[in-house]
């Protein structure tokens, strides 16, 4: 079991699958990215820089892409709490497929 499967292990099954779902698609948007933890959080490189993390905290679940694809998409962001590099997200409200790709389009580009 590697770090982020102990990581997703001490979660909620309901987070557990949200964020595995994420970390699917970043699989298949970017299959040579590195999975890593970073500052305690599950995410991912791409050629040695920081591609976007994930999390689960009380009552909220967040996607960290860095502050370029936040500002980028912010008007498809609307109904997610941002901050700079931060969007929260619920299991109620899930981050839409297509948007994660874009997202993680983002990234590469600022890459």
């Amino acid at each position: 079991m590697n770090k982020i499967d102990e990581y997703l292990h001490n979660l909620t099954e309901q987070e557990r699958n949200a964020l595995e779902h994420i970390r699917q698609i970043v699989r298949e948007e970017v299959p040579n990215a590195e999975e890593c933890i970073s500052y305690g959080i599950p995410g991912f490189k791409f050629n040695g820089k920081y591609l976007l993390g994930f999390a689960a905290f009380k009552g909220h679940l967040s996607l960290f892409p860095t502050s370029g694809p936040i500002a980028q998409l912010k008007d498809k962001l609307k109904g997610y709490k941002l901050a700079k590099g931060t969007i929260q997200f619920t299991l109620d409200n899930p981050i839409p497929d297509e948007l994660i790709k874009e997202i993680i389009k983002s990234r590469l580009a600022d890459i």
